[in-house]
């Protein structure tokens, strides 16, 4: 029985799906890793991109954000009506694919990233030359000054600022 117990949590980690250039669906939200296809939804929708930096294997506020915050209902609605969900991972236990890992550190250099997590909105376009332009809206971080239990509260009432101030 002990022996099952030692399994168990390898067979998990092995049979789980592998992490993708694409776009993953976790709790019914598109999240994308590629930055140029999340422009291209972008885009079409006319919803800015919502560049989420994490270190999604040891970042503890990275994981909190993601638990009372991104996992609730009302940040799930919010985010499918609003935003492009781009996820920007600095891993430490694994290794991203290179061109992966290249464009999340052009990202966290030219916004500037120096804490994790941090969240930035943004709008962008390609050039027919291959060239990005990234049109920053603003940033937020975990609302630590929110109500204990009500942090997706904080945390949409930010972000809609952010979003309305660039709608003017």
């Amino acid at each position: 029985m002990n022996r099952l117990f030692v399994i168990l949590p390898f067979l998990f980690l092995l049979l789980r799906p592998a992490s993708s250039n694409a776009q993953t669906e976790a709790g019914s939200l598109v999240w994308f890793t590629d930055l140029n296809k999340a422009i291209d939804a972008s885009n079409s929708s006319k919803k800015p991109i919502f560049g989420f930096f994490t270190g999604s294997d040891w970042c503890g506020w990275c994981h909190k954000l993601q638990r009372d915050v991104m996992a609730k209902p009302a940040f799930i609605d919010w985010a499918k009506k609003n935003v492009i969900l781009l996820e920007l991972d600095f891993p430490r236990n694994k290794e991203l694919p290179a061109q992966l890992s290249q464009q999340n550190n052009e990202l966290a250099k030219q916004f500037k990233v120096t804490g994790f997590p941090t969240v930035w909105y943004f709008m962008a376009s390609k050039e027919k030359s291959g060239k990005t332009n990234l049109n920053p809206l603003g940033s937020q971080g975990y609302p630590s000054s929110a109500e204990k239990g009500k942090e997706e509260v904080r945390f949409l009432s930010d972000a809609a600022a952010i979003l309305s101030e660039n709608r003017k």
